[in-house]
């Protein structure tokens, strides 16, 4: 019965949903996104000093920052590539523990789909403390738990399944980005990489942001938090 609900939904939700293509829905969104975002730095003062938690070059490469002489962009991951821009330095950390950087010392945090991979609600409160330190302002952008498509995985409502069920699908078929998972260990870690928040939860990490709402045929998708840190 899931099989057969899920598996043709995912298939085309796999062609609107990949971001690598320009056409795509969710590259529309995603620069519908980043319009909100240069709204939001237009009022910045220059020079302007940007952190983005999680994030890639290929996604800033794509917005065309990679040439803007009075922005700096530092990219903090578990891993950096080997190119190179005069304004983008890259780093490899941890988003829960950022203790190398002083309090303040960025002028914006950005973050686009991370606080969702990091772990628990714990963890995930970690984050949210570190990136209310570390920047004076922040624009941050997770997919909201209530809208029916797994936006990782592309199965309908696979975030309410229960582990077992979670893991029997890994293991069995092509789930979203997921190839089928065999080991049955890795099946379960990937079920656990991904814990999605509800705008309840948003709000207390980030209890001084102005929330957007990104919608998709009148149903929110993502959540956009922007704010100043009040830490």
């Amino acid at each position: 019965m899931l099989l057969s609900i899920g598996l043709p939904i995912m298939k085309i939700l796999l062609r609107y949903a990949d971001n690598r293509r320009m056409e795509s829905l969710a590259t529309k969104l995603r620069r519908k996104r980043f319009s909100l975002f240069k709204s939001f730095i237009s009022t910045l003062p220059r020079p302007l000093n940007i952190f983005d938690v999680g994030g890639t070059i290929t996604f800033w490469e794509m917005m065309g920052f990679t040439t803007e002489s009075d922005i700096k962009i530092t990219i903090l991951n578990i891993s950096v590539t080997d190119i190179n821009y005069p304004n983008i330095c890259q780093r490899v950390g941890d988003a829960r523990k950022m203790g190398e950087y002083k309090d303040k010392e960025f002028d914006v945090v950005f973050s686009n789909s991370v606080i969702e991979h990091v772990g628990d609600y714990d963890q995930q409160s970690q984050m949210a403390d570190e990136i209310k330190r570390v920047g004076k302002t922040y624009f941050l952008q997770t997919p909201n738990r209530y809208f029916p498509i797994e936006p990782h995985f592309l199965f309908p409502f696979f975030q309410f399944f229960p582990l077992q069920i979670k893991i029997l699908l890994i293991k069995n078929i092509n789930l979203g980005w997921y190839q089928k998972i065999k080991d049955h260990q890795k099946a379960i870690d990937a079920a656990n990489s991904i814990r999605l928040l509800t705008k309840r939860e948003l709000m207390t990490l980030f209890p001084s942001a102005n929330i957007h709402h990104e919608k998709i045929f009148g149903l929110t998708k993502s959540f956009i938090l922007i704010g100043k840190s009040q830490m």
